[in-house]
């Protein structure tokens, strides 16, 4: 009976360990209620940059989140509409989890957006033009 409960442990011990460990965090909703993610980014194994929208407000909003929360490190978050002098929103700090929100009307407007974590970046460049598509991505 003991070298039965023995295996039974071994084998869920494998099971377990062999499950795939997650490497990016969840959008954590901080746009707030009635935000849905319509695009978002990766910034190379460190977070993600998220793009929502809602349609009640007609606003988009960004976050760069962290993969996971940590030591305050410099992360950056920015919001623009495509048309020419276009007002740039941003949030930048040290932060232990995330930049932003932030928000801007861009109701049927392409934007770009983008984010930064550390030194490591991503950009999407005219997307989401008032639909989901996907624009043109930029690592940095």
């Amino acid at each position: 009976m003991l070298a039965l409960a023995s295996i039974a442990t071994m084998a869920t011990a494998t099971t377990a360990s062999a499950a795939p460990a997650r490497t990016t965090a969840a959008y954590n909703g901080a746009c707030g209620s009635g935000y849905s993610v319509v695009n978002s980014v990766p910034v190379s194994g460190k977070g993600t940059v998220y793009l929502t929208y809602s349609a009640k407000t007609g606003k988009n909003c960004v976050i760069t989140q962290r993969n996971s929360t940590g030591k305050a490190v410099h992360i950056y978050a920015y919001l623009e509409t495509t048309e020419p002098n276009s007002t740039t929103v941003q949030d930048r700090g040290n932060y232990t989890s995330y930049a932003g929100p932030i928000y801007l009307v861009a109701k049927g407007r392409c934007v770009n957006w983008g984010g930064t974590i550390e030194t490591v970046g991503a950009d999407i460049s005219g997307s989401n033009c008032g639909r989901l598509a996907a624009g043109t991505v930029t690592h940095r």
